[in-house]
């Protein structure tokens, strides 16, 4: 692989951190006014549906982003809170999907490192008008589905948040509402895995309970987080600190939106490959989890990999979608160890 190939896939690991990822483009297709959902079988309001729709479609982009996550108070007297953790980044959001009620936006940061440009793909949120059931992490690198009542979803949306090698992170249900002018998605609080700023650096807890709030504002969006971090080892949830998130994206251009741009269109296939056996692999069994405990750098590495040489020419689609795919098999169990035993087999920070 060449040096630049090479240091593109090393920074991207140490990166990740600092973003918020990956790209794509499609056309955006519109609901019928007569639309009916999937999950009642009740026509939807067309106004109010659009409404959500156009909510959600306005994340896609071009941004300036900042990341700012301000731990606020400690909830054990041994342990003192960390300093602020604000950093920048330059990313590009694209619709990648839309069925209507279903809609995936994909993100891709660019960055530079010396004299190279890069694009650094990361996490992907899929929204879905009044589902069924939604994949909720229950710690330890673990998924399980979760139903929906009819009552807890009706004119409401799922938001699905997904990593680098998309694999699920968390997920959450709520309406979008419009009160004050200002279009929100506010779910209840739920669990997801440590943000890779934690993940790669410390111990000492193993799950954030977090509530993520988006809103559409006049320059862009802003994603707002309230974070519960909780120690799981115990066997009975302790919180140790709570900490604030404001990740704020503000509609910007000016810089290598086509590093982006180029890096999906020679990648978008591959990556709906793996997508696609995410998928099966979800429908396979009501719980699923990794082999492998904190950071997963063991498979998103190698996949970003092989992305990066089917966008070369270096592979062809037929041989890195197999290749892609039995990967992620590599990785995933159904067997899950109990959480106490998962937990454990995390790695000190720092440690592969």
């Amino acid at each position: 692989m060449p040096s630049r190939s090479r240091s593109f896939l090393l920074f991207s690991a140490a990166a990740i951190a600092l973003s918020l990822t990956a790209c794509a483009a499609s056309p955006a297709q519109t609901a019928p006014a007569s639309f009916t959902a999937a999950a009642t079988g009740e026509v939807v309001d067309p106004a109010k549906f659009e409404r959500d729709r156009a909510s959600i479609l306005a994340m896609a982009g071009d941004y300036k982003v900042s990341f700012d996550f301000i731990e606020t108070v400690s909830f054990n007297e041994n342990y003192v809170v960390t300093p602020p953790k604000i950093s920048g980044a330059e990313e590009v959001v694209r619709v990648i999907e839309d069925r209507g009620d279903f809609i995936s936006l994909q993100h891709i940061l660019v960055a530079t490192h010396g004299d190279v440009t890069f694009p650094i793909k990361h996490w992907r949120q899929d929204w879905q008008y009044e589902p069924d059931r939604i994949l909720s992490f229950i710690g330890g690198n673990a998924w399980e589905w979760q139903d929906i009542p009819l009552a807890q979803r009706k004119g409401k949306w799922s938001q699905t948040v997904y990593q680098v090698d998309d694999a699920p992170r968390y997920s959450a249900v709520a309406a979008w509402t419009y009160d004050l002018g200002a279009p929100t998605w506010a779910p209840p609080h739920e669990w997801r895995p440590l943000p890779r700023r934690d993940m790669t650096t410390r111990n000492d807890y193993h799950t954030i309970n977090a509530m993520n709030r988006h809103v559409i504002t006049p320059l862009g969006w802003v994603h707002e987080q309230d974070n519960d971090k909780v120690v799981l080892s115990s066997g009975v949830p302790v919180l140790l600190a709570r900490e604030v998130g404001v990740n704020t994206y503000e509609r910007d251009s000016d810089f290598a939106v086509e590093v982006a741009l180029d890096y999906w269109a020679g990648t978008a296939d591959f990556w709906t490959e793996i997508r696609d056996e995410w998928v099966r692999i979800g429908n396979e069994n009501n719980r699923f989890g990794l082999t492998i405990q904190g950071e997963s750098e063991a498979l998103y590495v190698p996949l970003l990999e092989l992305a990066s040489e089917v966008a070369e020419g270096k592979i062809p689609l037929a041989e890195a979608g197999p290749k892609g795919r039995a990967l992620v098999r590599e990785f995933v169990t159904f067997d899950l160890a109990p959480l106490a035993e998962r937990i454990a087999a995390t790695p000190k920070a720092g440690e592969k």
